[in-house]
């Protein structure tokens, strides 16, 4: 067994009398393992199992030799979790293995908040690359670039850290705990920038592992299991769910709900995507969630109406279901009613708002932009949607204004609004900006009430990705073009690109 001198090392810090009892357990531990080791088939199997995978068997073998002030240290809990992680990416046995994982994946479990963020910061500096043996591989592929070479450049630029997250997920239920881990991670990278290659070796693997050969698309109606009709309620991020009535009307026959399930993850769902099958295309979102609005015929429907994408595990974030979704949802329902002819979104403009508060120097240095300053220090007032003549003014600002930002507004070179950014990055075309479509709290908040529709035609989504992703350009109907060319930045745009 390698892993007993490991966790010698990482347990016993500079105690002496800790140390000395430690090397006596694992010593203890080993005789018996060995002893199991020298019995022939099925009794030797039995003996080990019966060693390692005793109720918490590793824990217990820590705890006998670490003292109750440290087992409560968040310091000594990190250290002992990352103790099993060095013990399970030494070790080589299938058995021996599977156990440790058992045991690191309940030692992190278990770990409070500043022992999360120890075991990242153990994380990052123990399970690093060897420098000198990638700096050696780098220069042997240098001067002979032969396809060995390269085989051992690519084994040393891979951290530990990854093949021991490979195995760490060989234990039960062990995905979800990964996943759950990279939330915390997130939670906390902005402070600890040492973290990003923590985060890199997991989306990495995620990438891998979640895998669009590996999840299933599942239409979810009334006759769900009510675990997974309760985490759809729960995770819904766009309109929130005011109790089951609601849940119920938004599985009718003329509405649909697909998600995207993982095996590792049969209960939870990754992504979710609610459909409304409707005359014409939708340009507010309340009829849609209108408890007592009549159950349409959906044979009748010429157009499904994404009014709500919601990815449902932060510890996913940034890989990609979306498009996958959005895509194969959209041939399902081709499949199912042929009479559908536009694939579209009701989407909010959550980032809107938030530009709005940094344009104002823009603004002002232009010939009539103090006056759209002004209309736009209205927006101060919740309630000013309800005053008909202020929301008429507002209208002639505020829509141009949205125009420009979803078409124009940059950063690093993609759409600054996130949700435009998914979409146009989807191959979605910019076909229309909603006046007061969305009323909400949340809706005025964010969006300053407006909502977009963008248009999914199945035989262009390639060529608008293409040239979102290589030109950095919209694609967008004529009439929101002309939208964000009304728009007095526009010009101050133009005069710009004109100067340069």
């Amino acid at each position: 067994m390698t892993y007993w001198p490991r966790l010698e090392h990482r347990l016993a810090g500079g105690q002496a009398q800790v140390k000395r009892k430690l090397r006596w357990a694992c010593r203890k531990a080993s005789i018996t393992l060995a002893r199991g080791g020298r019995r022939s088939g099925a009794v030797a199997q039995r003996t080990r199992q019966s060693v390692l995978e005793t109720p918490s068997f590793i824990q217990r073998l820590i705890r006998s030799v670490v003292g109750t002030e440290e087992r409560v240290s968040p310091e000594r809990k990190a250290r002992n979790s990352i103790a099993l992680c060095h013990a399970l990416l030494s070790e080589r046995g299938e058995v021996s293995e599977a156990a440790l994982a058992r045991e690191a994946i309940s030692a992190y479990g278990e770990l409070p908040e500043a022992g999360r963020a120890l075991f990242f910061d153990f994380l990052a500096s123990e399970f690093a690359p060897d420098l000198d043996g990638l700096v050696a591989a780098f220069t042997s592929y240098r001067e002979q670039p032969t396809p060995q070479n390269l085989v051992a450049l690519q084994r040393a630029t891979e951290p530990p850290r990854q093949e021991m997250l490979r195995r760490l997920n060989t234990a039960s239920g062990a995905t979800a705990t990964l996943v759950t881990m990279r939330s915390h991670l997130l939670e906390g990278l902005k402070t600890h920038p040492e973290w990003q290659a923590i985060d890199a070796d997991l989306s990495h693997l995620f990438t891998a592992w979640f895998n669009r050969g590996f999840l299933r698309l599942q239409r979810i109606d009334w006759r769900t299991s009510a675990l997974v009709l309760e985490k759809l309620a729960r995770y819904e991020a766009v309109h929130a769910v005011a109790g089951w009535r609601d849940l119920h009307r938004r599985l009718e026959a003329d509405r649909r709900c697909f998600a995207f399930f993982h095996p590792a993850l049969p209960d939870d769902p990754l992504i979710f995507i609610e459909v409304a099958l409707t005359k014409g295309i939708s340009d507010k979102v309340r009829p849609l969630l209108d408890l007592s609005a009549p159950v349409a015929d959906p044979r009748s429907a010429d157009t499904a109406v994404f009014y709500s994408i919601t990815n449902c595990q932060k510890g996913l974030r940034g890989i990609h279901f979306g498009n996958m979704l959005i895509k194969q949802v959209a041939e399902q329902l081709g499949r199912e009613f042929p009479r559908l002819k536009n694939f579209t979104t009701l989407s909010p403009v959550p980032g809107f708002r938030n530009w709005l508060g940094t344009i104002g120097k823009d603004l002002g240095r232009l010939d009539g932009g103090r006056a759209i300053s002004d209309a736009l220090s209205r927006l101060e007032d919740p309630n000013w949607h309800k005053n008909q003549q202020l929301a008429q003014q507002l209208q002639t600002v505020l829509v141009p204004l949205c125009a420009y930002y979803l078409i124009r507004g940059r950063q690093d070179g993609e759409a600054l609004d996130p949700v435009a950014r998914f979409h146009l990055g989807n191959g979605a075309l910019l076909e229309r900006v909603n006046w007061l479509a969305d009323t909400s709290k949340r809706g005025i908040q964010q969006s300053a009430g407006l909502m977009v529709n963008y248009l999914y035609r199945l035989e262009e989504v390639e060529e608008n990705h293409e040239i979102y992703v290589k030109e950095h350009r919209v694609a967008a109907s004529r009439h929101v073009s002309k939208l964000a060319r009304e728009c007095l930045l526009f010009a101050q745009a133009a005069k710009k690109r004109a100067e340069a």
